[in-house]
Parts: structure tokens; sequence; C-alpha cells
């Protein structure tokens, strides 16, 4: 690379939605993280760091480009080219929210390098847009717990900074496309399961706005919006979700749209179970991730501060 500058980096976090039956509307923030660093450049360059991102395109056509530009363009400006190193380690089409990431962490960069000073308000609002719905990227952009409707002309959240819980994570190897976990959804539900799937939601919801773990465990397991559709897809599902209940966890459930799946246990019992669910399921890989309470994070970095780096 030549000796460019950095301008800033921008440090977002992974995700999990749903926790269940929170569909579409509930989000928490995962220790996995998307880092942006971002140097002066003559064109537009996407450098991948890590292996989890080798993939990424390098031009104009890469996501956070696209995004960014739509947020230039909403705001009438133009985008001026820079060379922007992606590290991550929040693993592609598993249910931990690399897409929204890179939404927030696109929408972040636009505000930056345009000098937007969008409020947070309007970045939720932006993210929802291009994602479809507020969870994902609410819980990136803000950290913590969120949860949040969508609407035409607004987004709405309701945000808890704060969860104690460490939360164990097992992640099959395969992909689970987001497209293909819409398709098995049924496309509609009786008035009677619509009420009796919305009342697990509002206790789930309700459960965790007073951090009463073991009804949000609970609840968690009782979803009737998608996961019972969805366990074909992810046959590790029910088997992680015995094992776990076995060692006293709170809940299980997907993590977004999977496949990888997300358990709940006392803060500082996360290692016992990681060990335990690393020996059921050696084809898979098994981690112990806590929520950060910041979201979006964004460092300066001057020129003397580089030189003091190098």
């Amino acid at each position: 690379m030549s000796n460019a500058s950095m301008l800033f980096s921008i440090t977002v976090p992974g995700s999990t939605a749903n926790l269940g039956p929170g569909f579409d509307s509930v989000g928490m923030a995962l220790s996995r993280y998307l880092k942006l660093s971002v140097y002066d450049h003559d064109s537009w360059l996407f450098e991948a760091e890590t292996d989890v991102v080798s993939g990424i395109p390098s031009g104009t056509d890469n996501l956070i480009y696209q995004t960014a530009k739509k947020v230039a363009d909403d705001f009438g400006k133009t985008l001026p080219p820079v060379h922007v190193k992606v590290w991550s380690d929040i693993p592609l089409a598993r249910g931990l929210g690399s897409s929204a990431a890179a939404i927030v962490a696109a929408i972040e960069l636009a505000n930056q390098l345009l000098e937007l000073k969008m409020t947070d308000d309007q970045k939720l609002f932006f993210a929802s847009e291009v994602e479809g719905h507020p969870d994902n990227a609410g819980a990136s952009l803000f950290g913590g717990l969120l949860i949040g409707l969508h609407e035409e002309d607004k987004t709405h959240a309701v945000k808890v900074q704060h969860v104690d819980v460490d939360v164990v994570v097992v992640i099959p190897f395969y992909e689970v496309l987001t497209k293909d976990a819409r398709d098995v959804l049924p496309e509609d539900f009786s008035y009677k399961q619509a009420v009796s799937a919305s009342a697990v939601s509002n206790v789930l919801v309700a459960a965790l706005m007073t951090q009463n773990w073991p009804l949000v465990g609970e609840m968690m397991n009782k979803d009737l919006f998608h996961q019972p559709y969805r366990t074909m897809l992810v046959p590790e599902l029910s088997k992680v979700e015995h094992v776990a209940s076995l060692k006293g966890a709170y809940g299980t459930a997907l993590s977004g749209a999977g496949p990888t799946i997300l358990t709940l246990v006392e803060k500082g019992k996360g290692e016992a179970l990681k060990k335990q669910l690393a020996q059921n399921f050696p084809h898979c890989e098994v981690d112990v991730l806590t929520v950060p309470v910041e979201g979006v994070v964004v460092e300066h970095h001057s020129v003397n501060q580089m030189k003091n780096v190098l």
C-alpha cells in the first residue's frame, strides 16, 4: 500500500436477531466485529484483511460502497474515493448480522466522509430501510439489546444497554441464506395462531425488559413464528437445545435465520457450556460471546498519530 494517511476507522459489532419469538423486531449486539480502516486514495478500493471477508468485491460493486452511495445520494452529495481495509470475524450467511454490520458501517462511512452529522434516528431509519427491519442493524448501531418497529416514515426503537448474560454460539460450517430461510415460512397465520404467537413474543419482551432470564429462555423455546418451520434447515437446533437445557442454560434459539444456534446462560457459566457443546458438536465452531454496550465506534487518526504508530 502507498503511504496514504489513515483518516479514521469504524468498528461495528455483529448481532443476533429474534431470540425466538421476537421475529424481525428484537436484536442483540454480539462481540464479533467488523472494522473498516479508511485511507486517502484516488479511487475506491476495498481490501480484505481476514479470511472471513476474502471474497468481497474490491470496487464499487461492494455492498459497503453501494450503501454509502445511497446515503450520499439521499443528501445530494458525492462520495470522495477512499481505500477501505476490511477486517471481520463475523462469519457470512450464518445469522450473526454480517450484512447489517456492513450496512451500519457503510452509513457511518458516508456520514464521516461527507460530515453529514446524521442523528441516531436518521442512521437507524436508513439502516432499517436497507435491511427491511431494525433488529440486527439497530443492535449493531447502538449496542446492547434493541426492540424495534420499522414503518414507511419512521423507525421506533426501545434500547436496553446492559445485558448481563453469557451467549454461547454453535456455528455450523454450512450457510443458510436469508431467502431460503424465508421461503420455508407460511404465507399467513390464522387469527388464533397470531394471538398465541404474539402473546409469546409479548412475554419475551417483558422478560427482556425486566432481565428475567429464566422466563426469557422459556419464551425463546416457545416461538411459533419461524423456528418450527426452520428446524428442517438446521438439524442441530433441537440437539443443542437438549444439551444446553441439561447444563442449566436459560434458553436456546436460532440466531436470525440460522444456521448459528444461540444459547443464553448465566454470566460466568459460558465457558463450561462451550466446552460441553464443543464435545457434542465437533463439526461446528463453538464460542462464548458477550453483549457489548457500545455499538458503532469511530476513531479519527491524525497524521501525528500515524507517525507515532509507525
